[in-house]
This record gives structure tokens, C-alpha cells and sequence, in this order.
């Protein structure tokens, strides 16, 4: 027997961390060194000397301190990182710690969950929300809401996040809360045995009433930032229904579609959408324009389906669109 679960209105759980969880370390607390700039530094520029004062720190986060203003010559704030340095001169930096450093602390936020018991939880995540810290974001992800969720997530891997979402994606996730569900969860993924369904809306008309997508995801040789279709990337399968096409004022066709994933690759359904000639709404990355009022990709991750990672009884979760994506969807798929 298969347990399904509809999101509809969703609960939010308030995850709520130590007192201290989201304190900054303020200029009072950060470490202070002093140096007397010695003969042999005469003349160096100020960042290499900050390097030799504090090795355990990148250059570039000695720069940042620099800019952030951390740092003084003989009681002068500074701002140049390339300035010269005169032999006993005296130089003070205020360590603060990367950024980085901080990214794997507990930090409250309001869970949107759908399935929760002591083995894992089922979240629909908000587009908006980054799933793990990365350059840019380094704080305000899932991540650091699980963390303050449940404690035992700091003892998980990437606190028992098996799979992700893009930013911008909605929809529905399962997270590991037990080494042992992380791993029966990791290996269902690899085995392709999880269950994946999206809904999307694409620039275009896509005539057939079905189709399957096979075609390797890889980075592109051409942007850091993106996938691309790559003979090089690693196999990549999506199943493709179409739902409805519709017309606007201007004579431009608009498709909403159903996507099934057959593998997980990075932006996978965006990069296989965008090599058929359908990128999807508002997904500028892959070549698609803001429409219907959308200002983030088109996507949503409706369905998700799995076997208990303890007890292997089959479990199907449903999540309804968001907002924003369930407003330009009516245009296109009224009956939807």
C-alpha cells in the first residue's frame, strides 16, 4: 500500500536555533595582531604582509579585510591592498572569519513541511531559497534552516540533504535525518528508483504529445555559470508530456508541460527544455523571457516519490503550484 500526501494549505514549522546561532562576531570579538613591519618587508605591498601575519587566511579574504576596513598602518585606516609598507611601521588587522567559516551554522526559518517522522522530513521549498551554501550564499539556506531545525543534522552530511533544487525551482524535497536514511535515500537516488515529477511552462509550441529527452548534461565550455547539452556530460533522460498550449495577443505560443526525471543532473529539465527550442519562462540563463508575470523559471516540482528509507513502505507526496507559477499557469492551462 502506497501512503500519498497532499500539500494543501502547507504547515510551517518554526525551526528555532541557540541564542547565539545567528550572532555576527562584531570587531570586539575578532582576533587582533599586530606587527612591527621588519626590515625585510621594507617596501612590500600591505596584503603580502598581512599574508605573513596571518597564513591560516587566503590573500583574498586579506584583501576583503582591507576593504571592509580591519586594517591599520601606524593607527591609519586603510583601503589599498597594493599600498607600500615602510620598515617599522607598525601594522594591526582585525581577523574576522570567512565567510565560508560561517556558512554551517544554525539559523531559523520557517520550514514549509510536508512529511516529517525521526527518519526524514519532506519540505516544499519557496523559489528564492538556496538549498546549500555556495560563493554568494553563504548564509539563509536550507542547509542552515536544518541545522537549526533538528540537532542531529550537524552530524549528516550536508545535514542530510540528498538532492537539490535550483534557487529558483519550488517544490518538494526529502532530507535525510539519520545516517542511516541518508544512505538508503542516496542509494534509492543512484539506483534511480525515486520517483521525480515537475511541472514547467516553455516558450513555444511543442507539437508532440510526448517525448523522451536523452542527451548527455555537462558543464558549458562556454560559461562557467551554465549546463549545456555536451557530448563530454554525463547521461542525462527526461520524459516530456505536453498539457496545454496557448496563444497570446501577440501571436507567441506558451506550452505547459509535465516533466519526468529519469536522472538528476544540474539544471537537468531547463538545459533538455532549451535544447528542444522551448526554454522556460522568465529562465534567462537558458534563453527564456519573463512572461505572464513571471520573473524566475518556470518550474516547480510537483510530485516525489519514494520507498522508506527504514521501513520501505512506498510514500508519494503532492505539492500544488506557487503562487506566482499557479497564476500564469491558469493562462495557459485553465482546466489544469
Amino acid at each position: 500500500m502506497t501512503d500519498k500526501y497532499r500539500v494543501g494549505p502547507p504547515s510551517t514549522g518554526l525551526a528555532t536555533p541557540p541564542d547565539d546561532a545567528l550572532d555576527e562576531v562584531s570587531g570586539d570579538e575578532a582576533e587582533r595582531r599586530q606587527l612591527n613591519v621588519p626590515a625585510a618587508q621594507h617596501g612590500c605591498r600591505l596584503d603580502k604582509v598581512l599574508v605573513s601575519m596571518a597564513s591560516e587566511f587566503s590573500r583574498n579574504h586579506l584583501q576583503g579585510l582591507i576593504e571592509l576596513g580591519h586594517v591599520w598602518v601606524d593607527g591609519v585606516l586603510q583601503s589599498s591592498a597594493s599600498r607600500k609598507v615602510q620598515a617599522g611601521q607598525t601594522v594591526l588587522i582585525e581577523l574576522t572569519p570567512t565567510q565560508e567559516s560561517q556558512a554551517f551554522k544554525p539559523q531559523a526559518m520557517p520550514l514549509v513541511i510536508v512529511f516529517e517522522d525521526e527518519h526524514l522530513l519532506v519540505v516544499n521549498k519557496p523559489a528564492g531559497l538556496v538549498v546549500h551554501p555556495a560563493p554568494g550564499n553563504w548564509s539563509g539556506t536550507l542547509l542552515n534552516g536544518l541545522l537549526a531545525h533538528h540537532a542531529a543534522a550537524a552530524t549528516l552530511p550536508r545535514a542530510g540533504i540528498v538532492h537539490r533544487l535550483d534557487k529558483d525551482t519550488s517544490g518538494l524535497m526529502v532530507v535525510g535525518k539519520t545516517l542511516a536514511a541518508v544512505t538508503a535515500l542516496t542509494r534509492q537516488i543512484a539506483a534511480r528508483d525515486v520517483h521525480r515529477i515537475y511541472l514547467a511552462l516553455c516558450h513555444g509550441r511543442v507539437e508532440r504529445a510526448s517525448q523522451r529527452i536523452e542527451a548527455p548534461v555537462g558543464r558549458d565550455p562556454r560559461s562557467r555559470i551554465r549546463m549545456a547539452v555536451v557530448a563530454s556530460g554525463r547521461a542525462a533522460l527526461t520524459d516530456v508530456e505536453r498539457l496545454a498550449v496557448w496563444q497570446d495577443a501577440a501571436g507567441g505560443w506558451i506550452s505547459s508541460v509535465r516533466c519526468k526525471l529519469g536522472t538528476g543532473r544540474t539544471h537537468q529539465i531547463r538545459v533538455h527544455m532549451a535544447s528542444i527550442g522551448h526554454p522556460l519562462l522568465a529562465d534567462t540563463t537558458y534563453g527564456g523571457a519573463e512572461s505572464l508575470g513571471l520573473t524566475r523559471q518556470a518550474l516547480h516540482a510537483t510530485q516525489l516519490g519514494f520507498r522508506h528509507p527504514i521501513s520501505a513502505q512506498p510514500l508519494v507526496f503532492d505539492a500544488p503550484l506557487a503562487a506566482d507559477l499557479a497564476q500564469a499557469w491558469q493562462q495557459v492551462s485553465p482546466a489544469a
